[in-house]
């Protein structure tokens, strides 16, 4: 039987929600992951430190946490969240109060996915200066969702004008292009250095014919959109090949299954539970999975400097039947049964 170790995989853009739902799907991440980039867009979105602290107490409560004092009673996984802000025009003073206590901020485009409202509006670079010269002097990264309000399968291409702009005029400031879906995205990375990318697992599958070419499938429906076959390839190429610029981020954006299955249709596709799964038939597949602890984990602790805790992930292949539903959220591929499946995690 084959199998494959994996060391501290991470995930570098997670949705954990709060409530129930944050109860119901942290533990999936924390059971065979080391780390994950929390994402804070919930309403409120997290703009303060005390916000930052209070979620990351909630997700240790999630998990079976506890702090007592100073100490913090782990329970048997270890995994840490990687804490991050809602981007605002924020003063340099608070960044520096703040920037121990969270691994990047987020910028939102208004309006542009879930809870997003109170995102940026304008990209103005002199109403933006002050925050992003600090975020660069102080090393925070800046993880920006780049799409524009454009007709949808170019939202990301017309973006790139603005990932050229930050990254050209704020060159101690780290870029990661979150969960890029173009060919123009994956040309922009070695444009800059200081331009990064996460890529999401379903990103590297679908394309939106997958979404919508027959009967549509709500479930894979997901911002920024799956584009066209030359998009996926792009994206394979560089994940596959092990680009160091590039880490994996599965945007897995959980929701209701009556969200996802109604005529508002909420973007989000759930694939926490089989993303290393999932992986390894992918890159095994193409006869590269000497390359997948690089896009796991590797690259993510060079570009974000970080030492995830130990976490050693044995999976073989032998056959893993997807549930139809962890709690009320449906994951990708629901019933189907996949190639390969986690053996052991120490």
């Amino acid at each position: 039987m084959k199998s494959h170790t994996l060391l501290m995989p991470l995930d570098m853009h997670l949705h954990l929600r709060d409530g129930v739902m944050l109860e119901t799907v942290a533990p999936l991440t924390s059971y065979s992951f080391s780390g994950a980039v929390v994402m804070p867009n919930l309403v409120p979105p997290i703009t303060t430190k005390e916000a930052v602290m209070d979620y990351k107490k909630r997700i240790y409560a999630a998990l079976g946490r506890v702090e007592e004092a100073d100490d913090l009673l782990m329970a048997d996984d270890f995994f840490e969240p990687y804490m991050t802000l809602f981007y605002q025009n924020y003063d340099r003073s608070f960044l520096e109060e703040v920037v121990d206590e969270i691994a990047a901020i987020k910028l939102y485009p208004a309006g542009i996915t879930t809870n997003s409202e109170g995102g940026v509006s304008t990209f103005d670079l002199e109403t933006m200066r002050a925050t992003l010269e600090a975020m660069g002097d102080l090393k925070i990264p800046l993880c920006v969702h780049g799409e524009t309000d454009g007709f949808v399968m170019d939202r990301e291409a017309e973006f790139m004008s603005i990932y050229e702009m930050l990254a050209s005029n704020f060159p101690k400031l780290k870029i990661i292009m979150e969960h890029i879906t173009t060919q123009a995205a994956v040309e922009m990375l070695d444009k800059y250095p200081n331009l990064y990318a996460t890529v999401t697992l379903h990103h590297l599958l679908m394309t939106l014919d997958d979404v919508a070419g027959g009967m549509l499938q709500p479930h894979l429906f997901c911002k920024p959109i799956a584009k066209r076959p030359e998009d996926r390839e792009a994206l394979l190429h560089v994940v596959l090949n092990a680009h160091p610029k590039v880490m994996f981020g599965s945007d897995s954006a959980p929701h209701p299954q009556h969200a996802k299955e109604s005529c508002g249709c909420a973007a989000g596709v759930f694939t926490a539970p089989i993303a290393l799964q999932v992986l390894c038939e992918l890159f095994d597949a193409y006869g590269k999975l000497d390359n997948l602890q690089q896009f796991i984990s590797d690259n993510a602790q060079s570009i974000y400097g970080i030492c995830p805790e130990f976490k050693e992930v044995v999976l073989v292949e032998s056959p893993f039947e997807v549930p139809e539903h962890y709690g009320n959220v449906v994951p990708m591929y629901a019933g189907e049964t996949l190639a390969w499946s986690i053996s052991d995690v120490e």
